[in-house]
């Protein structure tokens, strides 16, 4: 006797619609032999599949190459739809938000790239993303089909509340991805940042094809992404990951904007460097501050990192010994400027692992970004909304 429920026709259907996706996604442009050579499926599925996948805005044909050599007339290849749809990717971020357009293939549209500074009021945060996201909406010709929110901080899953966001403390208690989704009339989902790291790194970087990594983005706060199986680890409500807040010394710690005392991400993120380096030079500084001085050679940067790396070295080495990953990427911007530091935290790091689960472990540092995640994030629910995998039937 099968513990499988039987399906109904209309979700073997939808079924088929995402097998076709999966395939072109991964593997596209195609013509409708070649997705029918390639999933398995018959000619008649494919182009029911299609046809349906053309509607719904996920697919389009792309014109075929009559320079290729053979007779008659070459099929029309069919591919990601990116030429007359796009999704929204929007960044909230302690110093500026982003708002981006893509294609469904996550190509980012590089004239639509539009940052502004946090606003200090919510409603002002509204009324800034909203203005920036309009304009890209109002793009003619082009129909936008969802945006996708990253988000620092703690984010209630099943709701999309923020629960707690030290760096962005003006998003606790809201739910900025729907009231952002309802003012401009589109579908709209929650990324907690170091997910959409995650999401990023798996469909644009160099976790292409792994199902096992750990994502550790030390910015404006310490997060951690932990892909298992090829799923998200979110926890019970979404909470998990929150690596930064671990107590790393426990008396007389710097304050951290969680409220407790001697957190991972008060010593070792990017944020925390820029608050030491203030007290030396005596007067405030940004990250980015931090990362053109660091460009320079200043001195006061300098005096910080040995403890920067260190720390963030107990970070990685703590993954590799919890998540047992195939791979742990690190994102911090501090990479770019100071050569040789990322190569010095994974010297430390290797100190503080395991050698059983050091040992089939890299450590590299992450190519993908924040926009890139929100992005991979609302193309995602659109995929699952439109065809959802078997777990979703």
């Amino acid at each position: 006797m099968s513990l499988i429920p039987a399906l109904r026709p209309s979700q073997v259907g939808k079924l088929n619609e995402r097998q076709v996706l999966r395939v072109i996604q991964s593997r596209g442009p195609l013509s409708r032999a070649e997705v029918a050579r390639q999933s398995g499926l018959s000619a008649p599925t494919v182009s029911k599949a299609v046809a349906s996948l053309i509607v719904a805005g996920l697919l389009e044909e792309a014109e075929p190459d009559d320079s290729a050599p053979g007779r008659g007339r070459p099929a029309p290849k069919l591919r990601v739809a990116s030429a007359w749809v796009q999704v929204l990717g929007v960044v909230i971020d302690a110093g500026h938000c982003t708002v981006t357009s893509a294609g469904l293939d996550g190509v980012m549209h590089p004239e639509s790239l539009a940052t502004v500074p946090t606003p200090r009021t919510y409603a002002a945060l509204l009324t800034a993303l909203t203005t920036r996201c309009r304009a890209a909406v109002d793009k003619p010709g082009v129909t936008t089909l969802g945006l996708g929110l990253s988000l620092p901080g703690l984010i209630d899953h099943p709701t999309g509340t923020g629960v707690l966001s030290p760096n962005v403390p003006i998003t606790n208690g809201q739910t900025p991805a729907a009231d952002l989704g309802t003012r401009l009339g589109l579908p709209a989902v929650h990324i907690q940042e170091s997910h959409a790291l995650c999401l990023a790194e798996r469909d644009h970087g160099l976790a292409v094809g792994l199902t096992d990594f750990a994502m550790m983005d030390a910015s404006t706060g310490i997060g951690l992404g932990v892909m298992s199986g090829g799923r998200l680890l979110l926890g019970t409500r979404g909470l998990a990951g929150e690596l930064g807040h671990m107590t790393v010394v426990a008396e007389n710690g710097p304050r951290c904007g969680c409220g407790n005392e001697g957190c991972l991400e008060a010593i070792a993120s990017d944020a925390a460097l820029a608050t030491r380096v203030a007290a030396r030079v005596g007067e405030p500084v940004s990250v980015d501050d931090v990362v053109e001085m660091a460009r320079a050679g200043r001195p006061e940067v300098a005096a910080e990192l040995p403890l920067t790396a260190r720390y963030l070295a107990i970070g990685v080495g703590t993954v590799i010994n919890l998540f047992n990953p195939s791979t742990v990427f690190i994102h911090s911007r501090l990479f770019e400027a100071v050569p040789g530091l990322f190569e010095q935290v994974v010297e430390l790091a290797r100190g503080r692992s395991l050698p059983p689960t050091l040992r089939d472990c890299e450590i590299v540092r992450a190519r993908g970004n924040k926009p890139q995640g929100a992005v991979a994030g609302i193309v995602q629910h659109l995929t699952n909304a439109v065809a959802p995998g078997l777990e979703h039937v």
